[in-house]
């Protein structure tokens, strides 16, 4: 079997010089944070934006085991998932294995015990606990007294991301108020908070989609197998092909047929929806990545579909 192609084999016109300057900007946000908060926390959801961010945290934190991909020590801060239950086995398995190679901290906060608690209730069993996730997330900051979360998000995905500053202040609510940014001159950033608030900060804003897989193929960054080519079941609903699970069971009315496609992004299955590809490593993706017209969150997110303005909305409420 010949050897898959390496992204500068498959695309030797590019010039990837330039993912060496969003890496040192990403590591000077990410030295920035351990160094201005006291209790910060690293989201990591197993998604491929957050496995990015994680490697720039052992570059940023860790040394380097000469020879191999690995990485020495510890990071400065524990690692933050919040699981709706809803998520992809496939991802689940991936985070739990990924964090125990690292021996690093792993916080959980689980929708499920939110329902438990009565501070989130279901129209239905079935409903997208996507939104709910806000709720766990506050709560899990304010059991665990967290005053920074170093996400993975980046201004190309949607239009209300692409409003938010690298360090994004909430309030004593957990809310976002995009009238009242800070100024960010000169890499000078305003990271006081007052007791009871605290600080988004994201270190690979300035990234795009095709960024990140040029640097997941750079770097030999580990993914959940789902981001590359693999047969599923899935039926076509509203232009999207929605995977068949047991909380997306297909109507009566539907045909399920199997389909070779890979996730762009990966979330709740309730409203996370792979595309049809054939791209089977970091390489092909980059490939397919350049003819996409299409953001990765319009072509395969059903909730932020509901209207512009949703993601906004929940991102005011205390969202990612």
């Amino acid at each position: 079997m010949n050897a898959p192609l390496t992204t500068r084999q498959l695309l030797p016109e590019l010039d990837h010089t330039h993912l060496d300057w969003l890496e040192e900007e990403a590591i000077f946000i990410l030295r920035e944070t351990a160094a201005a908060f006291e209790r910060p926390a690293l989201l990591f959801s197993g998604g491929k934006d957050s496995c990015v961010v994680l490697r720039l945290a052992e570059k940023a934190f860790k040394r380097r085991i000469p020879g191999t991909d690995s990485y020495a020590g510890k990071l400065p801060f524990p690692l933050l998932h919040v699981d709706t239950g809803h998520n992809f086995p496939e991802v689940i398995e991936f985070r739990d294995r990924r964090v125990a190679e690292m021996g690093e901290r792993l916080v959980v906060g689980h929708v499920e015990d939110s329902i438990r608690r009565g501070t989130v209730r279901l129209a239905h069993p079935l409903e997208s606990r996507n939104g709910h996730q806000t709720v766990a997330l506050l709560e899990a900051i304010e059991e665990h007294r967290f005053d920074a979360l170093l996400g993975g998000a980046r201004r190309d995905e949607e239009k209300a991301r692409a409003k938010e500053r690298i360090f994004s202040h909430r309030d004593s609510f957990g809310q976002w108020q995009p009238k009242e940014q800070r100024p960010e001159l000169w890499t000078l950033f305003n990271t006081r908070i007052k007791p009871g608030e605290h600080m988004r900060a994201f270190p690979i804003s300035n990234w795009t989609e095709l960024d990140v897989w040029l640097y997941i193929a750079r770097e030999n960054i580990p993914l959940p197998s789902l981001y590359y080519a693999h047969p599923r079941p899935v039926i076509r609903r509203k232009g999207l092909l929605v995977p068949v699970t047991d909380v997306t069971p297909p109507d009566a009315s539907e045909t399920v047929e199997t389909v070779e496609v890979r996730f762009r992004t990966v979330g709740d299955m309730t409203c996370t929806c792979p595309v049809e590809s054939d791209a089977a490593n970091a390489a092909e993706v980059v490939a397919e990545t350049l003819h996409v017209t299409v953001s990765e969150r319009g072509a395969t997110r059903m909730d932020d579909r509901t209207s512009d303005a949703s993601m906004e909305r929940r991102k005011k409420e205390g969202y990612f």
